[in-house]
């Protein structure tokens, strides 16, 4: 049961990193063909998706950080059982607070710039 959060949070990582290639391809074939992104139902689809991976990134993140201070607060794993290494746990779920506020940032400008249309 414990790991499956930890799988959780990274298989939506992964998703969050598949979703930003494609972002990525969509920009780049923009930028040759001089085609403009700004248009109102492409900002649209991008906002919605962007907002779902936010969520999805913020509830994988709020999961593996309560296996982890269950982990290393409440059971005292870390002390009993040398062979854990909580140090990694915790830094993954830095790691994923750190993405989750990059996606949230993300996700807010995309949602002014389609209001800015309105």
């Amino acid at each position: 049961m414990v790991s499956l959060y930890f799988s959780y949070m990274n298989l939506v990582l992964i998703v969050q990193l598949l979703w930003t290639l494609c972002l990525a391809c969509q920009d780049i074939f923009s930028l040759r063909n001089n085609r403009d992104l700004h248009a109102p139902d492409f900002l649209l689809f991008f906002v919605i998706i962007d907002w779902v991976m936010a969520i999805l990134m913020f509830s994988g993140f709020c999961a593996s950080a309560s296996v982890t201070i269950f982990f290393m607060k409440d059971m005292n794993f870390c002390a009993e059982y040398r062979r854990l290494d909580c140090s990694q746990f915790t830094l993954s779920v830095t790691l994923a607070f750190f993405t989750w506020l990059l996606q949230a940032t993300s996700s807010f400008s995309g949602f002014w710039l389609l209001i800015s249309f309105f």
